[in-house]
């Protein structure tokens, strides 16, 4: 009788489960049926804008100068937005975002004009979309937001938002919060294909590239020679200042890059900038330490080394993790995880053996 009655209540939560699970998921394959759209919903063309989240658009022409969205995504207790860039950019372009009162259950829709960073720059009722009609209702589990727009073609660079759980606009300001995640792609409304975009692909690249190399590798090479090699005075002196030199030369070059990234993209990475302004303001202490060096038979000379050693350590420790950190910001995962880990493990074991040595002398 138990060993019945445990079998039942597992099959009745997998089906639980399974229902759950299906009623929020959406796809082009399903027939929308939505009460009170102010368009026919069977003429809408589908694409999977955002698989990771789950956001389906569907879209159509519905006459010369007026176009049909349907936005779906799951209902997370949250906002959902689809903007439209002239660029790819979220600074710039103009939004429809969409939500459900978490306290009421009312629905909400506004556009907004994304002028920067801050809250006060994102604009109710501003930007250059003409929305025609909108509503948004939730649904199986998911938010359906739905518009029209008054323009012969909309922009095929499209960015879409999702908001902090729990975090509305509210009346009276409609003050829109910073999202939690966002995408940007590229839609061709003819073939239906769509495609993600890395808005300054390559000021990214070049801004991970430079602070890789000049905090992250050249900073530990030349603490390494430093180290190891003094018995080749006065070479390891040149190899030393040289290698710290260009590493903090690509490395300024890199926290510059990353200013101009930030700004472009408007994107919080408060902690990533903290971290890289305090690697740089070390490594400007470190130059500055450099030109002031008292002479080797001055009595504050063990305070300088001290000082210098223990500031190079710091520099590197912060600026290898502040890497690290940067790759998972700019989700490129696992090649560059592995590239420059690999890296610090030669640089690592070069270090021990020669730090064996090193007391094996002594």
């Amino acid at each position: 009788m138990m060993a019945s009655s445990v079998i039942f209540i597992f099959f009745f939560t997998i089906c639980g489960l399974a229902v759950f699970v299906n009623s929020q998921v959406d796809s082009c394959n399903s027939t929308l049926n939505i009460n009170g759209l102010p368009f026919d919903p069977a003429s809408l063309n589908c694409v999977s804008a955002w698989s990771s989240q789950n956001f389906i658009l569907r879209y159509a022409q519905t006459s010369s100068n007026l176009w049909s969205f349907v936005l779906s995504a799951p209902d997370a207790n949250s906002y959902i937005a689809i903007g439209f860039s002239s660029n790819g950019l979220m600074i710039g372009s103009s939004a429809v975002v969409g939500w459900i009162s978490a306290t009421d259950g009312s629905p909400g829709v506004k556009k907004y004009f994304l002028g920067g960073q801050s809250s006060r720059e994102v604009v109710p009722d501003g930007g250059n979309l003409v929305v025609n009609t909108s509503m948004i209702v939730t649904q199986s589990a998911r938010l359906y937001l739905a518009f029209q727009l008054n323009t012969g073609q909309p922009s095929p660079r499209i960015i879409y938002a999702l908001g902090q759980t729990g975090l509305m606009p509210a009346s009276p300001s409609f003050s829109l919060t910073q999202h939690a995640s966002t995408a940007s792609t590229t839609l061709n409304y003819v073939t239906g294909q769509t495609s993600s975009v890395s808005p300054e692909s390559k000021l990214r690249k070049s801004h991970g590239a430079l602070n890789m190399a000049g905090w992250g590798i050249l900073m530990i090479i030349g603490a390494i020679v430093a180290r190891y090699f003094r018995e080749c005075d006065p070479a390891w002196f040149y190899v030393h200042a040289c290698a710290q030199s260009l590493g903090f030369l690509l490395g300024v070059a890199g926290v510059i890059a990353g200013l101009v990234l930030e700004n472009r993209l408007g994107a919080d990475v408060s902690t990533h900038k903290g971290l890289g302004v305090f690697i740089l303001v070390l490594g400007c202490l470190q130059v500055m330490a450099f030109l002031a060096r008292p002479d080797k038979s001055s009595k504050v000379r063990k305070y300088w080394n001290w000082y210098h050693h223990n500031a190079g350590r710091i520099l590197i420790i912060f600026a290898a993790a502040n890497v690290f950190y940067g790759i998972h910001l700019a989700g490129k995962g696992r090649e560059w995880n592995v590239g420059y880990g690999v890296v610090l493990a030669i640089l690592f074991v070069i270090a021990v053996v020669l730090e064996a040595r090193l007391w094996l002398r002594k």
